[in-house]
């Protein structure tokens, strides 16, 4: 099965960048945008992986303490335009532990550098970035999910199998 962890904001803060969402349709811009029950914030994409209980066992040992999640602008990488998230010491800390964590129980993971965001839209219609209101959203963070990604006909179905406390 496809797993990646993930925080999952709350509903203030995913109708904030629904509205951005929203913003950048009325700026004529197509793409495939992601459904609201998709918004999150990546931290360890796993991939294909078959256990996945020695993930939410590296997950236990990494247990976050609570944090504020916080939008920080507006950006673009890969074919995806995305809010950014604002990297706080807590935030990036417990990235840091949880992926030691990961490779400590020899869970594999993909190990490019952490730049937190909550993607958009994938493969937008244009190149440049429209002028639209940068989104202000912030939501306390209390644990993580453990997600895992099935290709449905219309598109990706992200469905929580764990969350660590």
């Amino acid at each position: 099965m496809r797993l990646f962890i993930a925080l999952l904001p709350d509903e203030d803060f995913c109708s904030t960048l629904v509205r951005t969402q929203d913003a950048f349709r009325r700026a004529g811009v197509g793409g495939n945008y992601a459904e609201r029950e998709n918004l999150h914030v990546t931290l360890a994409f796993i991939g294909e992986y078959s256990d996945p209980d020695a993930v939410l066992d590296a997950m236990k040992a990494a247990r976050p303490a609570p944090f504020l999640l916080s939008t920080d602008g507006i950006g673009s990488f890969g074919g995806a335009w995305w809010a950014g998230v604002k990297p706080t010491d807590a935030l990036t800390a417990y990235v840091s532990r949880l992926r030691r964590a990961l490779a400590a129980a020899g869970v594999p993971y993909d190990k490019k550098k952490f730049t937190p965001h909550v993607t958009l839209i994938r493969r937008p219609d244009r190149d440049r970035i429209p002028t639209v209101a940068p989104p202000l959203a912030a939501c306390e963070v209390a644990g993580v999910s453990l997600m895992r990604s099935d290709r449905g006909k219309n598109g990706m179905i992200y469905t929580e199998i764990g969350y660590i406390k």
